[in-house]
């Protein structure tokens, strides 16, 4: 048995060598290249695949898997949007994902978003630039007291959820699905516009489905209080970017932190000699704002969530090609 690994990042090879010395009886093989139509090749005679990145998984690249034989995909991440489920189906492939490689590090993580800029960090950073060591008049505000919305309430969101409670939040929370976990909290509201009208501060942690592109647009944001905080660790084409430089251009966001952007692949995994180099409009527009936080897509990066990303995709990959069932199989037959 021989699985392939497209996208292996340094950071995952450690994990990746305890996986192989605990499993003797399957060979492994990698590429730091993601999976193309030109890089599909290197997956011949492999029997299953390991995949992850953040551009799309093109049709010809997996006809090309489709003709090696190859029918058993794993991603190590939780985002599906990168597939067109009907190529899936037309080449008659199984799919296992992570969906909870470290829900903690995400809800971590929009903590520390939130707290950033109700204390005004990067304001702070800036005048610390500058040797200038004055309290006045760059006063923070605290989370305790404050409406917390979230929208969206699986793993992710549960967590947040439990974190914005113990901080003394008022949380809220809507989701078409409501986690049966957190309903006896008594948090739930009946439509996400009460949760936009309510909120002090929104952060979203749903995945990207077709028909959420742009959930978060001009008329959503028109609906949130004056000044709220909104944070995004989810996925950047939940948001309507042109109507979130509008909104903090009117002052109706008063603070934005952003853990992914609709155009990140542009910017995020680069280096650049300065930022002025960075040609997306979208982020110059907002990267120089004393009230928006960008992180390059690092909520999930921790030790905890790479070495289960590693584990529990390669552990699903083997029981498929082994006959059994996986443990987070993915529903193909719907969109």
């Amino acid at each position: 048995m021989k699985i392939y690994l497209y996208g292996i990042r340094e950071d995952e090879k450690e994990y990746l060598r305890q996986w192989d010395a605990a499993h003797p009886d399957v060979e492994i093989d990698y590429t730091h290249e993601i999976f193309t139509e030109e890089t599909a090749e290197l997956a011949e005679g492999s029997d299953g695949v390991v995949m992850v990145q953040t551009q799309p998984y093109s049709r010809a690249a997996l006809e090309k898997l489709h003709d090696f034989g190859i029918s058993k995909i794993s991603v190590r991440n939780v985002g599906l949007d990168g597939f067109d489920f009907q190529d899936l189906r037309d080449f008659d492939f199984s799919l296992t994902y992570v969906p909870v490689y470290s829900p903690n590090a995400i809800a971590e993580h929009t903590t520390s978003l939130i707290l950033r800029l109700l204390r005004r960090v990067p304001e702070f950073d800036k005048k610390f630039a500058n040797a200038d060591f004055r309290w006045f008049p760059t006063i923070g505000e605290e989370i305790h007291g404050k409406t917390v919305g979230i929208i969206g309430t699986g793993h992710i969101g549960s967590v947040v959820a439990r974190i914005m409670a113990a901080f003394g939040a008022k949380v809220i929370a809507y989701d078409i699905a409501p986690n049966p976990a957190l309903e006896n909290l008594g948090i739930y509201v009946d439509t996400l516009d009460e949760l936009l009208e309510q909120s002090d501060i929104i952060t979203i942690h749903t995945p990207l489905a077709k028909k959420d592109i742009h959930m978060i647009d001009a008329d959503a944001f028109a609906k949130m209080k004056d000044g709220v905080i909104f944070i995004n660790c989810a996925r950047g084409g939940l948001v309507d970017t042109d109507a979130l430089i509008k909104a903090l251009d009117s002052g109706k966001i008063g603070g934005a932190a952003l853990d992914v952007l609709e155009s990140e692949n542009d910017v995020f995994q680069k280096k650049f000699d300065k930022i002025e180099d960075v040609k997306d409009p979208q982020f110059q527009a907002l990267i120089n704002r004393d009230n928006v936080i960008i992180t390059p897509h690092t909520a999930f990066y921790t030790t905890t969530a790479v070495h289960n990303m590693i584990f529990d995709s390669l552990n699903d990959n083997q029981r498929m090609l082994d006959g059994k069932a996986p443990k987070y199989p993915v529903d193909i037959s719907v969109e």
